[in-house]
């Protein structure tokens, strides 16, 4: 498998919520992120996707809710996110995709 492949199993998707996007007026950006991915790996696959340079990677994981689906109980899967901080001078848009 190729190193680019790898790197897109690291990194999910971007997330864009209200949250998020108040995290990326402080040059931070979010990912969701593989369950087993840790901080160097995620740091190494956003320098080499979008070429700019990581100062920090904070990540946090949020557990699946209980909601029910057609009447019977289901679980949502719990997801992985890595806030990203950017360098002084590096910028990712989001919204173009990948």
């Amino acid at each position: 498998m190729s190193a680019k492949a790898e790197h897109y199993d690291v990194i999910r998707k971007p997330i864009i919520t209200e949250k998020a996007t108040m995290a990326s007026e402080n040059g931070a950006i979010v990912f969701e992120v593989a369950m087993d991915a840790n901080k160097p790996q995620i740091k190494e696959a956003v320098e080499a996707l979008f070429g700019v340079k990581v100062k920090a990677v904070n990540t946090t994981i949020t557990k699946g809710k209980v909601k029910r689906f057609r009447g019977s109980l289901g679980k949502r899967a719990d997801v992985k996110k890595a806030y990203v901080t950017l360098a002084e001078g590096n910028t990712i848009d989001v919204s173009t995709g990948l």
